[in-house]
């Protein structure tokens, strides 16, 4: 009940800080400055932080810990692996699990919100190949983002739920994240493409819906000969929610390898999700600068697929905070080398 109830609050002041955002802050569709993106990034990351040491100080509320037994059933269900010694008192033994559980979660942010990086990479490239003006990318974003929260709670508590069931299921998706990794490092220097026209989302929605021809300012839907139909922007929308979906795949089940707890795992995928839109406008005219940060992300899904199948298998245990030390040691040492050795191809960086 404790976990039903405090989600639902989680939900409801989201929900708050992205009417704000949208109804307030964003009312009109303009094109959001550097100044503007930077500042509700911090925000955004310092929510985050807010939450980190939350969960530092109040983080048994969640699931209502009260005693010894419940603390030590919540340990072995979302697998936290602490050992708790018999001469240690109960509010020691409660700071211990707290201490875990806001590593955890600020590692899982930290997962999410790197490989959220890559995404922009893929979001940009999609309003480019659309012709979506600039000043129409937060709206798209917005209604993107919440789309996303709704799937990212379905994908989670499900998978959750069969991971429960089926532990063997975190090494399928061990080997899914080296595939992904190995993928990625292969095709490090390729060009992306959409093809606006033969893209699967565009052909399944222009045979089952009808879709006008062109923009139509900031309208996802117009009415034209007393038709409802869909203007070319809400199809934008809908083919970012579907990489998300793809995005999601790999991104997830990388948290998981850091704690089972499924409402931590939604918690840090939420954080990161609702701070990728100003990141996006922080990020969107320099991410093609970090040359390394393809091949940096590949070995961060490398290692979370390694440690996925160690831990799998019985073979070794990395603890988060080592976890949380290599995966943030490849981010910077990526993003350093990038800006060490830039790339020498002007028309690259175009």
């Amino acid at each position: 009940m404790n976990e039903i109830l405090f989600l639902g609050i989680f939900i409801v002041l989201i929900a708050g800080c992205l009417t704000l955002d949208l109804g307030v802050f964003n009312k009109n569709s303009h094109i959001v400055s550097v100044k503007e993106s930077l500042i509700f990034t911090v925000i955004w990351i310092g929510l985050a932080l807010g939450f980190f040491f939350f969960l530092r100080f109040y983080g048994h509320l969640i699931h209502g810990i009260d005693s010894f037994e419940t603390l030590q059933a919540i340990n072995i269900k979302h697998g936290h692996n602490l050992s708790f010694s018999a001469t240690t008192d109960f509010a020691e033994q409660l700071q211990m699990y707290r201490n875990q559980m806001s590593l955890e979660f600020i590692t899982g942010y930290v997962i999410e919100y790197a490989m959220s990086i890559d995404n922009i990479f893929v979001i940009l490239l999609i309003f480019t190949s659309f012709g979506v003006k600039e000043k129409y990318y937060h709206r798209v974003l917005f209604w993107g983002i919440l789309g996303a929260i709704v799937m990212r709670f379905l994908f989670i508590f499900v998978l959750s739920g069969l991971i429960h069931q089926f532990e063997w299921i975190l090494a399928v998706f061990g080997i899914i994240l080296l595939y992904t990794a190995i993928k990625m490092f292969v095709k490090r220097n390729e060009q992306e493409e959409v093809d606006t026209k033969n893209h699967r989302v565009v052909k399944f929605v222009s045979k089952h819906f009808a879709v006008c021809d062109d923009f139509r300012e900031e309208h996802f839907f117009v009415k034209e000969n007393g038709k409802r139909m869909i203007t070319p922007l809400f199809l934008v929308l809908i083919v970012i929610e579907f990489s998300d979906i793809i995005f999601a795949v790999d991104s997830v089940p990388a948290i998981f390898s850091v704690t089972k707890d499924q409402y931590l795992v939604f918690f840090s995928n939420i954080f990161a999700i609702i701070g990728l839109r100003s990141l996006f406008f922080l990020l969107s005219n320099m991410v093609q600068y970090f040359r390394f940060l393809k091949p940096g992300l590949s070995v961060l899904l490398a290692f979370i697929g390694i440690k996925m199948l160690l831990a799998v298998f019985g073979i070794a245990e990395i603890s988060t905070g080592l976890s949380l030390i290599i995966i943030v040691s490849i981010l910077v040492i990526c993003i350093l080398l990038s800006v060490i050795f830039p790339h020498k191809n002007k028309e690259f960086v175009k």
